[in-house]
């Protein structure tokens, strides 16, 4: 068991490393997440041109997460079918699936997502370039290339209320 009551990867996990890394940064996001109410968390400024909110950033995630359970899940089964992947046009795809959702749909599709994409990824049994690839665009990594500007964020958003 981890820190957080999860089930652990056993230690010879082959991607047991990045694992972890991955529920780090994830617990940081949402850490950061719930440090602002719902009313902040459509507030935008996250991102500027075009717009962002952190709605949006867990959108985002979230719809890149329930895509690598997705993928996780056709390495496993035997059905992946390779590495064709354009990511302005995915990402472009899944803010437009997600525009306009309210804060609350975001917000438990990413931990669905996740949820789901930790399970199908922690049954991966050997590892492979594909699989380090999705890993990479779905985990830890691609929760270090958000977290940064998420601080700043939710930093700012505190400093505005109202003594």
């Amino acid at each position: 068991m981890t820190a957080d009551g999860q089930p652990a990867p056993p230690l010879d996990h082959p991607f047991a490393a990045e694992l972890e890394a991955e529920r780090s940064g994830w617990y940081e996001l949402t850490t950061l997440v719930r440090s602002v109410t719902p009313e902040e968390c459509v507030i935008p400024g996250y991102y500027r041109h075009p717009d962002w909110t952190i709605r949006d950033v867990v959108a985002h995630v979230g719809t890149w997460l329930a895509e690598a359970e997705v993928q996780f899940q056709r390495m496993s089964a035997g059905t992946y079918e390779g590495h064709e992947i354009d990511i302005d046009g995915l990402n472009a795809t899944f803010l437009a699936a997600m525009d306009g959702q309210p804060w609350e749909v975001a917000w438990i599709q990413a931990n669905a997502g996740r949820t789901r994409m930790v399970e199908e990824w922690s049954m991966l049994e050997q590892p492979t370039d594909e699989a380090a690839w999705w890993i990479r665009k779905s985990g830890g990594d691609h929760f270090a290339e958000h977290l940064g500007r998420l601080r700043e964020w939710t930093a700012e958003l505190i400093e505005r209320r109202a003594p």
